[in-house]
């Protein structure tokens, strides 16, 4: 009941949005022979869960009590889902990720998630990117007017009839070869990325 609860207040909010968008030739172009795997922060998973609603995109949810309301909620949604986290049975669902990425499906990730700290880019994104061969793109999302809920991401709840924005980055090849040391550099750059895509996600709602 607290997932169907939450669904139809979220999508009810996401049909009034107007969202701008800016950077879709880079999903475009990444996808257009074989999947993505798209990187945001946990914060910010409400604008792209109504603008992508209803497109059979994939996404990875922890195993825990809370994730299983968000796993009722974002099947509402229309997304596919995969159960995991980095606490429990995350190897198994970031190697069934990079699997779904492999056959051409487009992964959403939260890579602070689900218990952060914020915005620290963790592993599962690159495992997933290196095991399926297929770029991440990074991804810059805001919305205004908003609420930012105080929890540990300031989770960000537009307002109806809100300004939304979603900026997507150039792709990004993780080499299957690549060391741990350029791997941690990466995933820096990335977040780097990712903060400098949402200020410009900022911009265009201010």
């Amino acid at each position: 009941m607290a997932g169907a609860l939450v669904w139809s207040a979220a999508r009810l909010v996401g049909k009034t949005l107007h969202y701008r968008i800016e950077g879709k030739e880079n999903l475009d172009e990444a996808t257009k022979d074989g999947g993505a795997v798209l990187v945001s922060w946990h914060g910010r998973s409400f604008v792209p869960a109504n603008y992508f609603a209803k497109q059979g995109l994939w996404a990875i949810i922890s195993l825990s009590r809370d994730g299983e309301i968000q796993n009722r909620i974002f099947r509402r949604f229309g997304f596919q889902i995969i159960r995991g986290s980095t606490g429990r049975g995350g190897i198994r669902a970031a190697l069934e990720a990079a699997k779904r990425v492999g056959e051409g499906g487009i992964l959403t990730v939260t890579p602070d998630g689900p218990r952060g700290p914020t915005k620290k880019f963790g592993e599962g994104a690159l495992l997933i990117a290196k095991k399926s061969g297929r770029p991440i793109i990074p991804v810059g999302i805001s919305a205004r007017p908003r609420k930012l809920i105080p929890t540990w991401d300031s989770y960000l709840i537009p307002a109806p009839f809100a300004r939304a924005a979603i900026v997507f980055g150039k792709p990004v090849i993780v080499q299957a070869d690549m060391c741990a040391e350029r791997e941690a550099a990466l995933a820096e750059c990335l977040a780097k990325e990712i903060d400098r895509l949402e200020a410009r996600a900022e911009e265009l709602v201010s």
